[in-house]
């Protein structure tokens, strides 16, 4: 089991304007949010749209991944509900030599920790070689992981489930696991998390705050005293105000027409949203990614 540590983006991903997924854009993104600073960088999850995407589409986005010099560092999500499915493609996934992934329980239906202790019970089984981060936000799945169920899972399979993303914030102040790696999903959260254990974050807006966030996380390693944490909450309270997709989307389309598409139904900021956002930034002086 190998714990995760440091800043990860929950990495976008490139829409052409027939609405297919442009496989080498959206890994060329990945890597450049690395060289920028993320440690690595999870693929597929909430913010590259996943559950808006085909399946054939995430398969062909793995099979070139493997061509990728950092594909060490990828973290795969799976943004699938059906358990069969979400298998299926973890075991592709694997064959292509990936072992970790990021697995938020299924949308829609009401369930208890029973259940999602049964349903990841059932990935494990069919694939004991995975490496598992739980994926915990209740605002887009229904369900709130508690600390106990974390717990359990992690004594049934220590080997298996080896951290948690928390986007809903009720886990990362209270959980505490040897050789478990806990990463909130906001950089409001970083400091204070890293304070209290936590091995660092997992974010949307790491895509545009790869070099602060390395720096805090980075000065906070070294005992340094902190300069930058305020800008880089400040800069994720902005894009905090409206939904990160259309955020991150906009403010990287505003230099590269490539991001300018997006799944429905999801959108772009409105003209006024826009306006909002960049005012912010620039008095943030955050500059407009080039």
């Amino acid at each position: 089991m190998s714990k995760i540590n440091g800043i990860y983006a929950a990495s976008m991903s490139v829409i052409n304007p027939d609405l297919s997924l442009n496989i080498e854009k959206t890994i060329y993104h990945a890597e450049k949010i690395i060289d920028e600073g993320c440690h690595g960088a999870a693929m597929l999850g909430s913010t590259g749209q996943a559950q808006l995407i085909p399946v054939s589409e995430k398969i062909d986005l793995l099979n070139h991944l493997t061509k990728s010099k950092y594909k060490e560092k990828f973290i795969i999500g799976t943004g699938l509900n059906s358990l069969g499915e979400t298998i299926n493609l973890m075991k592709i996934a694997s064959s292509l030599n990936f072992k970790k992934f990021l697995i938020m329980p299924p949308a829609y239906y009401n369930y208890g920790d029973d259940e999602v202790i049964k349903f990841y019970s059932k990935i494990v089984e069919s694939l004991p070689e995975s490496e598992i981060i739980l994926y915990n936000f209740e605002k887009l799945c229904g369900y709130k992981f508690s600390v106990k169920c974390i717990e359990e899972l992690v004594r049934r399979f220590p080997s298996q489930i080896i951290g948690v993303k928390d986007s809903s914030y009720n886990i990362f102040e209270n959980l505490k696991l040897d050789n478990f790696s806990v990463m909130p999903g906001s950089e409001l959260k970083l400091l204070k998390g890293l304070k209290l254990g936590c091995t660092g974050i997992i974010t949307a807006t790491c895509n545009a705050t790869a070099k602060l966030s390395r720096k805090v996380y980075d000065d906070f390693i070294a005992k340094k005293e902190q300069t930058l944490d305020q800008k880089l909450c400040d800069v994720r309270s902005a894009f905090e105000k409206y939904n990160l997709i259309s955020g991150l989307h906009t403010y990287y389309s505003k230099k590269n027409e490539n991001y300018q598409n997006i799944l429905p139904p999801l959108r772009l900021l409105n003209e006024k949203e826009e306006k909002e956002l960049f005012n912010t930034l620039d008095d943030l002086n955050f500059p407009i990614k080039n």
